[in-house]
């Protein structure tokens, strides 16, 4: 490497994700936290007053991605659709829990 070039370090996103559909009452969020377990994300899983389930994961952004996506593919049948929006990521959370 010269003088010039610096190695970036990956930087860590927040993704909130909101689920849309049949997602509460059916272990969506005991199901989300398992499957935090198996990727390198942190943050929270909570249902909302709407019937929405929320949930904000930070990690680096493939290990989101693989998250969210894992979340969708497992509880696809009770989910109708899903927004979300990044942000930088605030490593305000140590782990993944429930929140509510």
């Amino acid at each position: 490497m010269s003088g010039s070039e610096r190695k970036t370090e990956p930087i860590a996103i927040r993704r909130i994700a909101y689920f849309n559909g049949n997602v509460q009452g059916i272990g969506f969020r005991y199901t989300a936290c398992q499957i935090a377990k198996d990727h390198a994300v942190v943050g929270y899983v909570k249902n909302l007053l709407d019937g929405r389930v929320e949930i904000i994961a930070e990690g680096l952004p493939p290990d989101v991605d693989r998250f969210v996506a894992n979340v969708e593919q497992i509880m696809k049948s009770y989910i109708e659709f899903t927004t979300s929006t990044d942000s930088t990521a605030t490593a305000e959370y140590a782990s993944f829990g429930i929140e509510y």
